[in-house]
């Protein structure tokens, strides 16, 4: 092989999967919180599968408040459920609710907020308009008075509530970013060369601000699990029939549960925090490979 071939093999950057891997090689404790996180999310969702809920929802007085060991690994509640069964079950839903809640969002809100920077004008004011008009609203109040009137709610009501008011931050965001990217000179060599406004956003622009959208993704993945899980606490979150982390957790709101039955609530907060934790180091990784793959082009 001749040296200008070499040189040219050495100059190609290295693959956005090589980039990713050296940064989590780079960062024990990613590595880490990815391996960690890998696990946990195997374990709950095959556990969801194998757990009989309605076996886990049955009511049995004669067990209440049963502590570990007796018969259940992590003890039972205040109806003789099995903790463990509800702490597989409601993590799951709180995980599906989170990823759900942070996929629609950011396919709204990123969308919008980049067509209105890079249109402007009219199109510009009227999403801007829309984004002011929800900013403005008490949300938790709003989304508390939606759950109260929605008449059996599921899953996918409260996927779609929480949804409908969380974009607008998103949508903001990304408009600002928009509004400095299209001035830039691959934009307007871009349009000049006859390239569709389509593309342009989504293919040329959009991945410039890749570094942007995964840290938001990561930090908002997190944040929509606590907001279900706060919403289940004060108990205008999901149906008491359907278990979640907040559920749990919510339990703890009666003093003596909180103090002498810690089984019921203490498993569900430790896995909450290790969740938001492992997500936000691993969002970092990713945000660190992005950033790096953009400086080498």
């Amino acid at each position: 092989m001749s040296k200008e071939k070499k040189q040219e093999v050495i100059s190609v950057p290295p693959t956005g999967i090589k980039m990713i891997a050296r940064e989590f090689r780079k960062d024990k404790l990613a590595l880490f919180s990815l391996s960690l996180l890998v696990i946990l999310l195997v374990a709950i969702f095959i556990g969801a599968i194998v757990v009989d809920k309605d076996a886990v929802m049955k009511v049995d007085i004669l067990n209440k408040y049963t502590p570990p060991g007796d018969g259940y690994i992590l003890g039972a509640d205040e109806g003789g459920r099995d903790v463990l069964g509800q702490l597989i079950i409601g993590a799951r839903n709180s995980i599906v609710i989170g990823f759900s809640i942070t996929i629609i969002t950011s396919i709204v809100g990123v969308g919008l907020g980049i067509m209105a920077g890079y249109y402007g004008g009219v199109i510009d004011t009227v999403i801007m308009r829309i984004v002011d008009f929800v900013m403005i609203l008490p949300v938790t109040m709003v989304i508390i008075v939606f759950v109260t009137i929605v008449p059996n709610y599921t899953v996918y009501n409260f996927i779609m509530i929480m949804s409908l008011f969380y974009w607008v931050a998103k949508a903001r965001l990304f408009r600002g970013k928009a509004l400095s990217e299209v001035r830039r000179d691959y934009i307007s060599a871009s349009k000049t060369l006859g390239t569709s406004d389509f593309k342009i956003m989504f293919g040329e622009l959009m991945p410039n601000l890749s570094s942007l959208i995964i840290t938001n993704l990561t930090i908002n993945f997190a944040a929509n699990i606590g907001i279900e899980t706060t919403l289940s606490y004060l108990g205008f979150g999901l149906p008491q029939s359907t278990p979640s982390l907040g559920t749990l957790i919510g339990y703890a709101a009666n003093g003596d549960v909180l103090s002498e039955k810690t089984w019921v609530w203490v498993p569900a907060s430790v896995l909450i925090l290790v969740l938001m934790l492992s997500i936000n180091y691993v969002g970092q990784a990713f945000k660190r490979s992005a950033d790096a793959r953009q400086r080498l082009g």
